[in-house]
């Protein structure tokens, strides 16, 4: 029996879990948690704003193929885009209920992490924005990380709705985003530059938790 396409992406990033579940970890450890968590709202902001024009940009990118799965892809991006906007400002609210707000200049791996899927989507095929939202929402917060978070260190409820949106929301875009893959079925190769993204994405990700973790400043 043929593998999904999903299925063969989940089996790609099994053996990044480990390290992943470290580095986060590692960033929620109970010492210094509350300046790290402000650390976490200030890397997250710029890469959540980055989200909606990544998604125009794929499903721009898409409209200009000829190609009818393309299609498709365009219509599932440009509705991914309307559930992902306004949620930059869910982090500067979060940020504001502590009297902070966001970085004067971002992580740089975040822009990485953001960096990396503009070039794939203007020079090898949007499809692979599919391998870094898998990564990124595949490692939503977990139910419990609000609650937990809020009793450690004391800071304001309202600085949590971010955590709490997507620990509710995220779990259902993955299963959408698993069925879309699935769908479009991509050729080996184009299914291989979405896993190649996706490890891509997952060794960034692992990179800046680790680096909100062991840096006051929060920079590698």
């Amino acid at each position: 029996m043929t593998a999904t396409a999903s299925l063969a992406l989940r089996t790609k990033l099994t053996p990044t879990t480990t390290v992943l579940r470290a580095a986060t970890a590692a960033l929620w450890r109970p010492d210094g948690l509350r300046q790290r968590y402000l650390r976490y709202l200030a890397a997250m902001h710029p890469l959540v704003r980055a989200s909606v024009p990544l998604l125009e940009r794929a499903a721009e990118r898409c409209a200009e193929l000829d190609d009818p799965g393309a299609r498709r892809l365009a219509a599932y991006y440009t509705r991914h885009a309307g559930e992902e906007r306004d949620h930059d400002t869910w982090l500067l609210e979060d940020l504001a209920a502590v009297g902070a707000g966001p970085a004067a200049v971002p992580h740089p791996v975040v822009v990485e992490l953001a960096g990396a899927q503009y070039y794939r989507i203007e020079h090898e095929h949007p499809v692979t924005l599919l391998g870094y939202m898998a990564v990124l929402e595949g490692n939503a917060p977990g139910p419990r990380l609000a609650d937990r978070l809020t009793a450690a260190t004391g800071l304001p409820d309202g600085a949590f709705r971010t955590l709490r949106e997507h620990a509710e929301l995220d779990g259902g875009h993955l299963e959408d985003l698993h069925r879309v893959l699935d769908e479009l079925a991509p050729a080996p190769a184009r299914q291989t530059a979405v896993s190649v993204s996706a490890l891509h994405t997952a060794n960034l990700l692992t990179r800046l938790f680790l680096s909100l973790a062991a840096d006051p400043g929060g920079h590698p």
